[in-house]
């Protein structure tokens, strides 16, 4: 080894600086803390993409009048207590730095909900988070989180959504028009007997895949059943008896 190296090996942990060893200072920069802000998007916004807008009202450091200490640091020296005797301790060694008042500056910051995002999806402005007086300032993170739809509940890339129907519609069929998250319509038609519980699976009607905006999941439509709560007479439950042509039957299963 050269000789600097061959001390720093044995003194380069104690701040002699010799060749070779840990030099003082190279240190990283200092850095604000990272703020999260988790903002509700509409399925709406989810579907067709959106450009959103907010006010952040960020804290900045402004240089004042006087000075003050900054960049301190901690070095061992090497005190003489006496003929022959040394020992190390620790100092502080501090720079002068302009001092610094902080303010509050408003700025408008955008992003884009691209169509197919998810719950947890993240947008990053470098630079707008918290500041540090003597370093950087952090980032400012925008979290995407879905708010709760009236019609429609997403699930991965498919949309879910109940529809209640008549009894008569439930057994003659029926035809309805759905409006769609951008609007289009969606038509639905049954020309048979609709069961409690039946779903309907419409391709291509769910949500856009992020990567692939062109594909699209499925929509699935389960229907419900609303009865009649009149009490009929027993000449019109004769009837629906003949009507239906069904022996009365009953059955207990475990439905779960």
């Amino acid at each position: 080894q050269a000789g600097g190296d061959v001390f720093s090996s044995f003194f380069g942990g104690f701040g002699f600086g010799f060749g070779g060893g840990h030099r003082q200072g190279q240190h990283e920069t200092p850095r604000g803390a990272d703020v999260l802000l988790e903002v509700l998007v509409t399925l709406e916004e989810l579907y067709v993409g959106e450009f959103v807008e907010f006010l952040r009202a960020k804290p900045v450091y402004k240089e004042t009048s006087g000075t003050r200490k900054c960049r301190c640091s901690s070095k061992m020296v090497t005190r003489q207590l006496g003929p022959g005797q040394f020992q190390m301790f620790p100092e502080e060694v501090c720079e002068s730095c302009p001092n610094k008042r902080l303010v509050i500056e408003e700025r408008t910051l955008e992003f884009e909900v691209e169509p197919g995002m998810s719950d947890g999806q993240q947008y990053r402005f470098n630079g707008e988070g918290e500041p540090h007086i003597d370093g950087d300032p952090g980032d400012f993170i925008v979290q995407i989180q879905t708010n709760k739809h009236l019609v429609y509940e997403r699930r991965d890339h498919n949309l879910f959504t109940n529809i209640s129907i008549t009894l008569r519609d439930a057994l003659t069929g029926f035809r309805m028009n759905l409006t769609h998250l951008d609007g289009h319509i969606v038509s639905i038609v049954k020309e048979t007997v609709t069961a409690h519980g039946d779903i309907m699976t419409i391709t291509n009607e769910g949500m856009p895949f992020y990567d692939h905006f062109t594909r699209r999941g499925n929509l699935l439509v389960t229907f419900e059943i609303e009865f009649p709560e009149k009490t009929f007479t027993p000449s019109e439950s004769d009837s629906i008896v003949s009507l239906l042509g069904q022996n009365s039957q009953q059955a207990a299963y475990n439905g779960l």
